[in-house]
């Protein structure tokens, strides 16, 4: 395998482990209610809650401090080193990239982020996690 092929491989790599991000959130939030309405007992365990919280978390402080993700800076870090232009590439990379990213101002990121994670932070308040366990 050419050094250009396997940096291209770890690129599209970190997309993906990126669109896997994304879904966790996204479809994170979506299985806690769905859980609460079909009362699923997993979507109150409290690692699950805390991970799916605090990852939200990162991405609306990330949003507010104006800081891109580092996984997108490290993915066209590495298309950059192989020589790939950030906007072309392999099959996974052309389609999870028009999943994942597209054009709109700053503002509008912040405040869908900052939307999204106040409805995360709101579910715990409605479908509440399990108290920890005392030892």
């Amino acid at each position: 395998m050419s050094q250009q092929a396997l940096l291209l491989f770890l690129a599209d790599t970190v997309l993906v482990i990126h669109v896997l991000f994304v879904a966790f959130v996204v479809l994170g939030l979506i299985a806690v209610y769905a859980g609460y309405l079909l009362n699923w007992g997993w979507v109150r365990n409290r690692t699950f809650r805390l991970t799916h919280l605090c990852a939200i978390g990162y991405v609306v402080v990330q949003a507010w401090l104006g800081i891109v993700c580092p996984l997108t800076r490290w993915e066209m870090a590495l298309r950059v080193e192989a020589g790939a232009a950030t906007y072309a590439g392999s099959f996974i990379q052309h389609w999870l990239n028009s999943l994942l990213y597209f054009t709109a101002p700053e503002w509008v990121f912040i405040l869908i982020y900052t939307a999204f994670g106040s409805l995360v932070f709101a579910s715990w308040l409605v479908v509440r996690p399990n108290k920890r366990p005392r030892q």
